[in-house]
C-alpha cells in the first residue's frame, strides 16, 4: 500500500496522540455532565473551566469571554447573526469581504433576507483588504465589521491591528474568523481591539466538532441556540467535555514557536521549487504575511482536479480552489476575487502542511509534480493553445 502524504491540513489535521490521551479519561472515567451537581458533574465542570482558561489565555482574554461551540461554522453564525439581531434598532449594515469562508458569507446573505444590508469589500491581488475602502464603507447604520484573519485558501494574513483601530475609532463591533490563523500567528484580542473571534480545534491537531467564540466582556449579543443556560446562557446544549479538553491540549502543544518556524521552512521550500515549473503562479503573498503552512498555485493549461487526482494516485492528499456544489464545478470565489480568470482558478492546487509533515514528504512531491504537470499538459488542448498564442506574441 502506498504511504499517505497528507498535505490538506487546511481542511483538517490529524489528532495529536497527546490530545487523544488527554481526552480519553473523559470518555471512560470522568464522563459526567458539567451541568450536574454530583461528583461526576463537578469533575466535568472543573475540566470545562480548565479548558476555558487555557484557551482564553492563548488570545489574552478572560475565561468568561470564551463560549464553546460545535466548531467554527457555529461560532461564526452566532457572532454575525447574534450581533445583527441584537443591534437592529441601531442599524442594519454589515461590512465583510468577498474572500470569507462560506459560513460567514452565507450568514450575511441570509441576513439580507431579514432586512439587513451587506458591503462585501474587495481585496488586492494578494488578498489583502484595502483599509481606505473599509473606512469609506462605514455608514451611520453599520453595526458589525467581520474580516477574516488568515485566508483558508491563499493564506493571506490580514492586518487586524489597523482594522481594529478603524473599528475602535468608529465604535464598531469587530469580528474575525481566525480558524486558520489561530496559534500560527499572533492573535491578541486587546492589541487588535477585537470584540469577537472565532477559533476551532481541528485545524490545530485537536478533535473535530469543537470550537469557540471569544465575546468581549460587555458586548451585547443575542442568543442563537435556545435551551438550557449553558455557556453563560449564550449557547444551550450539553458541553462536549472530551472535545474541549482535547481543544485545550492542542492549544498548549501548538504554542511551541518551533512548530511555526519548521512549517515556514517547508512552505518556502515548496513554494520556491514549484515556481520553477513553467507557467505556474503563486496565489497569495510571499513572506511573513502568509500562513506558515499554506501554499496555493495556479497551473496554466491544466485542471487542479486533474493534478490532485494524479497526486492522489501517488498517495498525496491535496485540495484545489474549486468547490463541488450540486454537481457543478465552480471556480473559487477567493481566486476570482484576487483577479484570477476561470482557467487560472480551475487550475489551482492548495498544499497545506502541519508540524507532522516531513522534509522527505515535501521532496517526494517536488519530484513528482513536474512529471505530473508535463504529462497533463502533453494532452491538454488548452495548454497547446496558450503556447501557440505566446509564441506568436514573441
Amino acid at each position: 500500500m502506498t504511504k499517505i502524504i497528507y498535505l490538506d491540513n487546511g481542511a483538517t489535521t490529524r489528532v495529536d496522540p497527546e490530545v487523544l490521551k488527554a481526552m480519553w479519561p473523559y470518555f471512560t472515567e470522568a464522563y459526567g455532565n458539567a451541568a450536574s451537581l454530583h461528583a461526576k458533574g463537578i469533575e466535568a465542570k472543573d475540566a470545562l473551566e480548565k479548558a476555558r482558561k487555557v484557551i482564553a489565555k492563548s488570545i489574552n482574554a478572560e475565561s468568561e469571554e470564551i463560549i464553546f461551540t460545535s466548531g467554527g461554522t457555529e461560532a461564526n453564525n452566532l457572532a454575525i447573526k447574534g450581533i445583527a439581531f441584537n443591534n437592529k434598532d441601531k442599524g442594519n449594515h454589515i461590512i465583510t469581504t468577498n474572500v470569507e469562508h462560506k459560513c460567514v458569507s452565507e450568514s450575511c446573505k441570509w441576513l439580507e433576507t431579514q432586512g439587513f444590508t451587506t458591503t462585501y469589500l474587495g481585496v488586492n491581488k494578494e488578498g489583502f483588504v484595502n483599509l481606505d475602502e473599509l473606512k469609506k464603507a462605514i455608514t451611520p447604520k453599520t453595526i458589525l465589521v467581520s474580516i477574516i484573519h488568515g485566508n483558508n485558501e491563499i493564506g493571506t494574513i490580514n492586518d487586524l491591528y489597523s482594522i481594529g483601530q478603524i473599528c475602535k475609532k468608529q465604535d464598531l463591533c469587530f469580528h474575525t474568523d481566525a480558524c486558520q490563523s489561530y496559534t500560527k500567528t499572533e492573535l491578541d484580542i486587546k492589541k487588535m481591539n477585537l470584540d469577537l473571534v472565532t477559533i476551532n480545534a481541528h485545524k490545530i491537531h485537536g478533535p473535530k466538532g469543537v470550537g469557540a467564540l471569544f465575546i468581549k466582556k460587555g458586548t451585547k449579543i443575542k442568543q442563537w441556540q435556545h435551551g438550557g443556560a449553558h455557556e453563560f446562557n449564550l449557547r444551550a446544549g450539553t458541553e462536549n467535555i472530551p472535545g474541549v479538553t482535547g481543544f485545550a491540549k492542542a492549544v498548549e502543544l501548538a504554542q511551541n514557536k518551533k512548530h511555526v518556524e519548521y512549517m515556514i521552512k517547508l512552505r518556502d521550500k515548496l513554494i520556491s521549487n514549484i515556481l520553477r515549473i513553467p507557467d505556474v503562479i503563486l496565489n497569495g503573498p510571499i513572506g511573513n504575511n502568509r500562513l506558515c503552512n499554506n501554499a496555493n498555485f495556479s497551473f496554466k493549461g491544466i485542471e487542479g482536479e486533474a493534478i490532485g487526482g494524479y497526486l492522489d494516485s501517488y498517495g498525496v492528499c491535496s485540495s484545489t480552489g474549486s468547490a463541488c456544489s450540486s454537481l457543478k464545478l465552480e471556480p473559487s470565489h477567493v481566486l476570482k476575487a484576487i483577479g484570477r480568470n476561470n482557467e487560472e482558478a480551475n487550475g489551482s492546487l492548495r498544499l497545506t502542511l502541519s508540524r507532522f509533515t516531513t522534509e522527505e514528504e515535501i521532496d517526494f512531491v517536488l519530484e513528482k509534480l513536474p512529471y505530473i504537470t508535463d504529462k497533463l499538459r502533453s494532452f491538454s488542448p488548452i495548454y497547446k493553445v496558450i503556447n501557440r498564442v505566446l509564441k506568436k506574441s514573441d
